[in-house]
Order: structure tokens, then sequence, then C-alpha cells
């Protein structure tokens, strides 16, 4: 744009002078004219001529000088308009670049946050994924555990222990202790007040519960069932003849069945069994259940050592009501010293408001003649008014005093 410009006012500059070339030649044809005709054609010829081509000349000078005035109008207008386009162009420029800066800083900030978003959503399938591998070597743990008898055995007694450990204080529990007979149960539970001990036993037939949960086929299925059955009452009984000691354990026992879902299947498809095992008093219990029996025989614990505690804490009731006493009097003595303060207060009030309605009846005194000693306030008041008019003259401004006071 700025060469094309650039070209236009070249041009217009030569233009402008091949037009003072072409007129200059004008003027000197002009004048070579007027001298050849001059001394071939009468004197008055020639001056009429020499009039024309004079005329002619300043016809030529003033075009010339408009077609100057209309180059350098029209140079200046190709001056101004390139400078306002080269203006508009910047604006435009900087207007763009402005743009597209904000545009990228935007795009920038905007991949930064989507980067920052993507490396936090890696982060936490990062984790999940650890805890998945972590799951599944918790699984087969697992699995190992409940295929080994003693290992499975070991497992249930972790989770009882863990819910005795957690419901009931230390001393009010015992693990594997040796009863009377010799044997020695899972957990034992001493009760309150001298009474027998309860026994949980956490055992439990978990290869023939396997057996019936995995076979699909119906007769299989059954006689797994069968085989749950007889096994989970043999041990009921064995539960019932060696955990059950009059005097020495309580006339039930808990059964302890390590998980909730197998809990929920036993007693929805081997209700003769559960039936059973109440005859027997042998009660199965879930984790569940477990806790609020245990949460049960801790509010008894605790209501025991209460009614332990009882005398302890009738005589701190006692002292307690000593020191609410003692606390009252001193109060009530106090509030003896606070309304004599506040006797003694009003007292100090009245006076100050005696003083200052005296102050104020001082300050409205009229100026009077001094009464004599033993004359009455009557007698002398005649005398007052027949002073000269010096004392009058007195009495008035004492009024006016009067006035003012009156009037605040």
């Amino acid at each position: 744009m700025n060469e094309l410009l650039n070209r236009v006012s070249s041009f217009l500059a030569t233009q402008q002078a091949m037009a003072l070339i072409a007129g200059a030649g004008v003027i000197l044809l002009v004048v070579l004219l007027i001298f050849l005709r001059a001394g071939g054609r009468r004197q008055r010829e020639s001056v009429q001529q020499a009039a024309d081509a004079e005329a002619r000349l300043s016809e030529l000078i003033r075009l010339q000088s408009e077609m100057q005035g209309r180059l350098s109008t029209m140079a200046e207008t190709l001056s101004t308009r390139q400078s306002e386009l080269n203006h508009t162009v910047s604006q435009r420029l900087d207007g763009m670049s402005h743009r597209i800066g904000a545009s990228i800083t935007e795009q920038t900030k905007s991949t930064h946050e989507n980067l920052r978003r993507l490396q936090e959503r890696l982060a936490v399938i990062d984790a999940a994924q650890n805890n998945i591998q972590t799951l599944a070597k918790d699984v087969v743990g697992l699995q190992a555990i409940l295929s080994n008898k003693q290992t499975r055995g070991a497992f249930g007694q972790g989770r009882m222990e863990a819910i005795i450990a957690d419901g009931l204080p230390m001393g009010a529990y015992g693990f594997q202790t040796t009863l009377s007979n010799g044997l020695r149960p899972d957990c034992t539970v001493r009760m309150p007040n001298g009474a027998p001990q309860l026994v949980i036993d956490a055992k439990f037939p978990l290869e023939a519960w396997n057996a019936f949960r995995e076979t699909a086929a119906p007769e299989a299925r059954r006689a797994a069932g069968q085989a749950f059955k007889r096994d989970l009452e043999v041990h009921i009984r064995d539960v019932s003849e060696k955990y059950l000691i009059p005097g020495e354990t309580q006339d039930m026992a808990f059964l302890f069945v390590p998980s909730e879902s197998i809990f929920a299947e036993i007693h929805e498809h081997f209700e003769a069994v559960v039936q059973k095992a109440q005859r027997s008093r042998v009660v199965i219990v879930s984790p569940s259940l477990l806790m609020l029996s245990i949460q049960v025989i801790q509010a008894v614990l605790k209501d025991q050592r209460m009614r332990e505690q009882a005398h302890l804490i009738q005589g701190e009731v006692a002292l307690l009501m000593d020191d609410l006493g003692r606390l009252d009097e001193r109060t009530r003595k106090l509030q003896a010293h606070f309304l004599a303060a506040q006797k003694d207060v009003e007292l100090i009030v009245t006076s100050t408001e005696k003083l200052g309605r005296r102050g104020a009846k001082i300050g409205a005194l009229e100026l009077e003649a001094p009464v004599e000693a033993g004359q009455p306030r009557e007698q002398a008041q005649p005398q007052a008014q027949a002073q000269p008019a010096a004392r009058s003259v007195e009495s008035r401004t004492g009024l006016l005093k009067l006035r003012v006071v009156d009037e605040e």
C-alpha cells in the first residue's frame, strides 16, 4: 500500500513538471508567433495580437496556477489519506495482535487446566488401580485362609476377638480360658454380680457350606445341604455338651458365624437347624448380633460399676451440696453489701440534687435590701419599696436576672 502511494505521488510530481514545461513551451511559441507576425501586419493588428497573446498568456498562467493548486491539493489529500490509511492499518494490526495474543493466552490456560485435570484423574485412576491390586491380593489371601481349617478357625477367632475387645473393657473377657472340665472355649465373657460366665464359640463348618454354595446341580446341592446340616448339628451338639456347665457357665452359649450373608442363608434354608440350636440352648449370632449383645453386656457392667460406686457418688453429692450452701450464703452477703452500697449511692444522689436545687434558687434570688435583725420580712417589704430611684434600679436589675433564669 505504501509503495502504491509513493508511485502515485511520483506520478503526480512528474505530471506537474511536464505541465510546467508545456506551459513554458506554449508561452515561447506564442511569443515567437507574435514576433513573426509583427513584421507582416499592421501596427494595429500587431498590437491587437499582442493584446490577445497577453490575454491568452494570462489565461494560460491562470490555468497553470489552478492546475498547480489542484495538484497540490490532490497531493495533500493523498498524503492525508495515506497517513489515515497507515493509522487505520496500524490500529487494526494492533487490535488483531491483541486479540490473537488474548486468544493464545486463553487457549494456553485452558490447555494447562485440562492437563491438570487429566493428571488428577490419572492419579485417581492409579490410586484405584493400586487399591484393586491390593484387594486382589487380600482376596487371594482370604481364599488361602479359608482353604485351611486351622487358618480358617483363626480367621473367625480374629473377627470375634476384635468385636469383643472393642466392646468390653479389659478384665471383662478372656480368650482360650480353661474350664473345670479341661476344655478351652474360644471366648468367655465375665458377667456381673458373680453370675456364671458366657461362652462364645467361633468355629464353623465352612467347608460344607462352601460345597453347598458352589454346587449348581439340584441333586448335588441337596446332598451338600444335607452334609452341611449334619455338620452344623454335630457342632451345635458339641457346644451344648462341652461348654454348658451348670454353675460355671451360663445356660446358653453363642455360636459365632463370621459372615452376615452366611447367617442369612442359614436362617433361610436351614430353619430346622436354627430351632434345634435354640432347643439346645445355643444361639447362632452374626457379627452385628454379637456386637449388639456385647453392647447390652457393656451397659449391664456399667450399671454394676455405678451401683458399686453409689456411696462414693452420694458422698460427692453431699459435699457438693455443702459447697452450694456456702456459695448461697456468700452470695446473700454480697447481695447485702450491694444493697447497702446502692442505698448510699441513692443518698449521695439525693444530696447532689438538693445542692443543685439550692444553687438554682441562689442564682434566681432578687437583689433586696438587707433586713435588720429582729425585723419581720413583711415589715421590711414596705421599706424596700420606699427606697430612692437608684435602689429601684438595682431591684429592676435583679428582676431582669430573675426573668433570664425563668426563661432558661
